[in-house]
């Protein structure tokens, strides 16, 4: 099956869940990641029980803070 991650092709052979993909994908610091699903945000508790289909589409999205001058 195949998915996009952030705009790129991701091939599999079974379903994942959204725990799962985060450790396939070896997603730097999952804790802090928010997924969007088929442009519909997951909310963490949810992660391990949302199953991903043929042709879904993922982000991995990063809260990125700035500095004080």
């Amino acid at each position: 099956m195949t998915i996009q991650v952030n705009g790129d092709p991701f091939q599999t052979e079974k379903p994942l869940s959204v725990t799962e993909l985060l450790k396939e994908a070896r997603v730097e610091a999952p804790e802090y990641v928010t997924v969007q699903l088929n442009q519909q945000f997951i909310r963490r508790d949810d992660f391990d029980t949302t199953v991903l289909h043929d042709g879904d589409a993922v982000d991995f999205l990063y809260y990125m803070g700035g500095g004080s001058r």
